[in-house]
């Protein structure tokens, strides 16, 4: 009966050995990111980001972002129009403090990659393909991507008016293992 049960644990420890837990690579945010936007005469930058990036170009499969931009971060250069954009006419930083995406899946596309996921803003959560790059070097690497929003799908100010309902965003971050 010992050798039933020890030949049936050899089994069964060489069988769970064989099933390798799936991880990607945790990158750590580093310092120097740019997260840009234009939309007609208003542009600025967002001044921070923080989240996960787990991200393996040979396991796509085990990659994810997860990663929030707070709303009051937002600078234009014109603090009258900073003190706007996070007032409740648009981003309404009071009741929705923060941007976040948060990918589903991680897939090659081309020269690149793209992050499909939900974005969510001023409480709207939207189904998204976010186009990147990524270019490891060293210890570290950089996410890059360029892409565009409609501000009036995330009920961001009304349609129209001075500011393009379409906002670009250009995206950079450096990150460290």
């Amino acid at each position: 009966m010992k050798r039933l049960f020890y030949a049936v644990a050899l089994v069964i420890a060489v069988a769970a050995s064989a099933f390798k837990p799936v991880a990607g690579i945790d990158w750590k945010i580093a310092g120097g990111y740019s997260v840009k936007f234009t939309a007609g005469e208003a542009a600025g930058i967002f001044k921070e980001l923080k989240g996960t990036i787990s991200f393996d170009e040979n396991n796509l499969n085990a990659s994810k972002f997860n990663v929030t931009i707070p709303v009051a971060s937002i600078n234009t250069g014109n603090a009258m129009m900073n003190k706007h954009a996070k007032g409740t006419d648009w981003f309404d930083a009071g009741k929705y403090p923060n941007i976040t995406f948060t990918s589903s899946k991680i897939v090659k596309a081309g020269a690149g990659y793209q992050a499909q996921g939900t974005l969510e803003m001023h409480g709207v959560k939207k189904a998204i393909t976010l186009p990147f790059t990524f270019k490891k070097a060293g210890n570290g690497g950089v996410f890059a991507g360029t892409f565009t929003v409609n501000r009036t799908e995330f009920k961001i100010g009304e349609a129209g008016g001075d500011v393009s309902n379409d906002i670009k965003l250009e995206v950079s971050v450096p990150v460290t293992k």
